[in-house]
């Protein structure tokens, strides 16, 4: 399944912020997050919580990449894009109802993530809701197509 053209700009643009976001985190946790005006210190494990989603979201960027041109992994690149760009504005609106009002640079991220899950969604709409064929057709045939056995009883 080829990915139109629209899917291809969302999957790009998911990925690369995905990925760029992702390897900030985890190379320069200390200069990401200071862009926030949070100060981290020097507590390894600390850094160590903020460096393995870090490396996490830098794979999905990766995997959302690969989707643009590895056609059989497309599926998955779209899956990891919207559980991504969904995923996190969720949390930091979780965050907002819990904890109170972050600074604005944590509300703009909130904005760019519901920008990207509200292009992945436009873009990927027409595979959410109309499955490819050929899924359906390795789950078998339902129960209610197939023929009735001749002089079985009907089922109760």
């Amino acid at each position: 399944m080829k990915p139109t053209s629209f899917e291809k700009t969302a999957l790009g643009l998911s990925g690369l912020t995905a990925l760029v976001i992702g390897a900030f985190i985890l190379f320069a946790p200390h200069a990401f997050y200071a862009g926030y005006g949070i100060t981290l210190g020097e507590d390894a494990d600390l850094l160590s919580e903020l460096r393995a989603p870090g490396a996490g979201l830098a794979g999905f960027g990766l995997l959302m990449l690969l989707g643009i041109r590895r056609h059989a992994i497309l599926p998955v690149a779209m899956a990891a894009a919207l559980t991504v760009f969904v995923c996190f504005p969720v949390g930091r609106l979780v965050g907002l109802a819990a904890d109170g009002m972050p600074s604005g640079n944590v509300i703009g991220a909130l904005v760019v993530e519901l920008i990207i899950a509200a292009l992945c969604l436009a873009a990927f709409h027409r595979r959410l809701w109309h499955p490819a064929p050929r899924l359906a057709a390795a789950a078998g045939p339902s129960t209610s197509c197939r023929r009735p056995v001749r002089g079985a009883r009907p089922s109760a």
